[in-house]
């Protein structure tokens, strides 16, 4: 094979894979804007909002260290929706009785119907790990947003890279001498039988 057919298919090729890299660029960059924006308009609808700098809601050492960085601010990003969610929702919910485990104090409440208390309490664990629940899948899909971004970027710096080197096979095409050959393999003569 001629070594210029050969810079010129390889070069075409590499075009092919700078285009799918591309879309597969741009495919990632809108995943991750479907998610990050899906993620915080959700969050924002809800209006929560972090305890108060210096308020006794973040004076528990289960609570505080984690929630701290957020006083005051409103839940609007999915590492702070896992911090509301694993640091002050489920430390609450393992303060009531049963551990705040719905299963469980639905199960007790059944067993006895005429505890109200109990049923008052079914219905705020049940809230609770409801939204902590919650919380915890935009927590995910923020994730997901993270790594469509990182896929994105890598993407296009892969295309960037195949397009130079698309570049220089191009390049080398026109350098090299029409009757130049690859892969020529020399003619062996027959050696002489003994």
């Amino acid at each position: 094979m001629r070594r210029k057919t050969f810079d010129i298919l390889a070069s075409l090729g590499g075009i092919v894979v700078v285009v799918a890299l591309l879309i597969a660029g741009a495919l990632a960059t809108w995943g991750y804007s479907f998610a990050s924006n899906n993620v915080h308009d959700q969050l924002v609808q809800q209006q929560i909002t972090f305890p108060a700098k210096g308020s006794p809601a973040l004076a528990s050492p289960q609570i505080g260290p984690y929630l701290n960085q957020y006083a005051g601010q409103q839940l609007t990003t999915g590492p702070q929706a896992k911090a509301y969610a694993d640091h002050f929702i489920a430390v609450h919910l393992s303060e009531m009785p049963y551990g705040g485990v719905y299963a469980k104090v639905s199960a007790a409440s059944q067993a006895d119907p005429t505890n109200t208390t109990l049923k008052g309490e079914v219905q705020t664990v049940f809230q609770g790990t409801t939204l902590r629940g919650l919380l915890l899948e935009a927590y995910a899909f923020s994730v997901f947003a993270t790594i469509a971004l990182w896929a994105a970027i890598a993407s296009f710096v892969l295309a960037f890279i195949m397009a130079v080197l698309v570049g220089f096979g191009f390049w080398h095409s026109r350098r090299v001498t029409p009757d130049t050959e690859i892969l020529v393999h020399p003619i062996s003569e027959p050696t002489a039988a003994a």
